[in-house]
This record gives C-alpha cells, structure tokens and sequence, in this order.
C-alpha cells in the first residue's frame, strides 16, 4: 500500500511539475518574429535632423511615416504561443487615468514616433486588461500573453501579430 501511495504522489509531483512548465511563457527576441529565409528588416532611418528642434516639433505634429514594410511575411508557428517579448510601447488607447490599454509594441524606441514603423512582423498590436502607467516613452517593457499571427491596422501602422496581455511590467534583464 505505501509504495501504491509513493508511485502515485511521484506521479502527482511529475503532473504537477509538468504543468508549471508548461506554464512558463517563452521569451522571444525580435529576430525571431521574422521567417528565416525571409530579408533581414532595414535599420530605422530618422526622419528628420534632431539639431533643428523647430524641423523636429513640426514633424511631430505632421503626418505619419510611410511604414517600411506593412505586409512583412511572419512565423506562423508563433501562432497560439504563450510569450514574453520586450519591447517599447506606442499607446494607442489609454484610460481617463492615463494609464494604458492598446498599444503596438516595437522593438527599439523611437518607432512609429520619429522613424517610420518597422515591417509588420517587427510590431505587436497588444491589449491588455491589466492597465498600466506609462512614465516615459523610452520606457522599455515585458509583455506576456498568447500571440497571434493576425495582421492587424492602426492609425499608426500595420502589426504581423496579436497579443492579449496577461502581464505588462518594466523590462529588466532577468525578465521580470
């Protein structure tokens, strides 16, 4: 009877085990998002000279950036994938409180903003449920959630992928 109960709550502790693997989300780098026989992105490209602040504020205020690639090919194996993927948020909708609900996460800073917006495969249109403030734009962020491969529009550019956050928190190294 004892080694019937050691066996079973061996099996229980594997399950068990088994299940938090499970629920750890994979950390993903930008790369990835891009197919591996798909042309690398090209480098943002500043749209204007930071030395002519008055260049600088009418731009801010002028249309968007053409954006470099907005049907880039993506990695449909990321489909359905719990992930972590650092990022820069560009708000797209935020509450009365100013904190954020929608936005495109983005590689490197600046994007959508000051260059024109990466490929579509380099953007994340996310959503979240779990609001934050956002203190500053140069502010980097994790965010975890299911991705989708879903091409999804904005006022601001086109996103090869979806997110629904679970978690939204500031970047560190050790990622959380």
């Amino acid at each position: 009877m004892r080694s019937s109960f050691a066996a079973f709550a061996l099996c229980a502790a594997c399950l068990a085990a088994s299940f938090t693997t499970l629920a750890e989300p994979r950390e993903l780098q930008w790369h990835e998002l891009v197919p591996a026989d798909a042309p690398p992105p090209e480098p943002p490209v500043a749209l204007h000279d930071l030395s002519q602040l008055a260049d600088v504020l009418a731009a801010e205020s002028g249309p968007a950036a053409q954006q470099q690639s907005p049907a880039a090919p993506v990695v449909p194996e990321l489909d359905g994938q719990e992930v972590r993927l650092p990022g820069y948020v560009v708000p797209l909708e935020m509450l009365d409180d100013g904190r954020v609900v929608e936005f495109l996460l983005v590689p490197y800073f600046g994007a959508c903003i000051h260059v024109p917006p990466p490929p579509s495969n380099q953007i994340v249109h996310v959503r979240t449920d779990q609001a934050f403030q956002l203190e500053a734009l140069w502010q980097p962020f994790w965010a975890e959630g299911r991705l989708r491969v879903e091409q999804v529009s904005s006022d601001l550019a086109e996103a090869g992928y979806r997110m629904q956050a679970e978690r939204i928190y500031p970047y560190e190294l050790s990622g959380g």
